[in-house]
């Protein structure tokens, strides 16, 4: 079957926990890495984020995840980590060679982490405010934080 290439002028939005450092510093690496701008950013906690899991069917209350969405596909966990790191800019797209591992085992891992996450990483109580250079790639309530440019379409 014939599978549509991803369109590369569309963004490519990830869901993180707006209460872990270490989501916050997966945050940063990417965009330090996404010469591009493609990669967008919501808190799985905040409105946004709320409403684009309902989208995708996910649960709403599983702040242990990382989802990212490209062209309506939703992909969590390992396999998120996996394809973000295909689409960034230098040699860590090599890493999506680890997708050939299989994923309950891939799965298991990424779940010991995000259980750990917060006692080797620590947390917030807030989701921290993103500093001014970063700002421009979250969203706010679904849609890009810069008027001239809806990542989602409105229903």
């Amino acid at each position: 079957m014939y599978k549509a290439e991803p369109k590369l002028d569309v963004p490519i939005i990830l869901l993180i926990d707006g209460k872990c450092l270490l989501c916050s510093g997966i945050t940063q690496f990417v965009v330090k890495r996404d010469k591009s701008r493609r990669f967008r950013f919501a808190a799985l906690q905040s409105k946004a984020g709320q409403e684009l899991l309902r989208a995708g069917n996910l649960p709403t209350d599983d702040i242990d995840t990382f989802v990212m969405i490209r062209d309506g596909q939703y992909d969590t966990k390992s396999n998120a980590a996996l394809r973000v790191l295909r689409e960034l800019d230098g040699w860590w797209r090599v890493l999506f060679l680890l997708i050939a591992v299989p994923r309950a085992l891939r799965d298991r891992i990424y779940e010991y982490i995000a259980r750990n996450r917060y006692g080797w990483f620590g947390m917030t109580d807030v989701c921290k405010i993103p500093p001014k250079l970063l700002s421009d790639r979250f969203l706010e309530n679904g849609v890009h934080a810069e008027p001239k440019e809806n990542i989602l379409n409105e229903k």
